[in-house]
């Protein structure tokens, strides 16, 4: 076995312990770093240069950033549970992680990390699509959708059930697909910073992207706004393939994303 792997001592509880509270840490601590440069960026340095891309009208609730950062450090917590699983099978040699830049050459690199974005987002879609059944929206799903207008906050505020369907993916994904840990840890930082986009409700992306050739198959603010406030169109979560394929993309997607990113738009706001 690669000595590499040899990260902790599972037989010992206070080395599993502590490993488990650091992952926590970092975890957490990744998204209050992402969420807060988003909110800073978007909406305290560039409110009034960032207003005409706002995708929502309304207001937050009373208190819910509050709630959003407990679930999302809930979230943080099985995340890191998640994480210590993954590094006891790694460990054990029940997954195909390697360590070797190498192994199985530098061009697999790229390719290993497309192949398990679009693996995820299968997962998630349909994953996505089961939470929205009546029986397990409410136990499972509603917590998020309690914030109806998103926020960068809101990326990770998730009831612990979700969050468990969310932890899983990753470790499923490493068991098949041989993943370099790099490329693991890439992933997961595209997933945060995904995240945090998606809820930003402020649309980051430029006037005509959606019709560029890479831009329509990918999710952005205003795509993921819309299932923030009609709840049963727009399921994706990186791209937009299987919304488009199982007609569930939103009929207003098109119109008010070319409305949030207009130039004409954001001249006339500022004359």
């Amino acid at each position: 076995m690669d000595e590499r792997l040899e990260i902790i001592d599972f037989s010992q509880a206070n080395e599993v312990i502590s490993f488990t509270l650091l992952l926590f840490l970092i975890v957490f601590i990744r998204y209050v770093i992402v969420s807060a440069i988003f909110f800073g960026v978007f909406y305290r340095l560039g409110g009034q240069k960032f207003a005409t891309r706002k995708i929502s009208t309304g207001t937050w609730k009373k208190g819910q950033f509050k709630k959003e950062i407990f679930y999302s450090a809930l979230t943080s917590f099985v995340f890191a549970l998640s994480g210590v699983g993954m590094l006891w099978a790694w460990q054990a040699g029940k997954t195909t992680i390697y360590t070797e830049l190498s192994t199985y050459g530098y061009w697999y690199l790229p390719v290993s990390l497309v192949i398990a974005l679009f693996v995820h987002e299968t997962y998630y879609y349909w994953a996505h699509r089961l939470m929205h059944l009546p029986g397990l929206f409410k136990a499972v799903h509603k917590t998020h959708h309690e914030s109806l207008i998103s926020s960068p906050w809101t990326a990770f505020s998730f009831h612990p059930w979700e969050s468990l369907l969310q932890a899983i993916i990753v470790p499923l994904i490493v068991w098949f697909l041989p993943m370099h840990i790099y490329v693991i840890l890439a992933m997961l930082v595209i997933m945060t910073v995904s995240a945090v986009v998606n809820h930003l409700d402020i649309e980051v992306f430029p006037e005509n992207f959606d019709e560029h050739w890479l831009g329509k198959w990918l999710i952005g603010a205003t795509h993921h706004s819309l299932h923030h406030s009609e709840f049963t169109t727009n399921y994706g979560l990186y791209f937009t393939f299987w919304d488009k394929w199982m007609n569930t993309e939103s009929g207003k997607y098109e119109k008010l994303f070319r409305e949030k990113t207009s130039k004409k738009t954001s001249v006339a706001a500022h004359q």
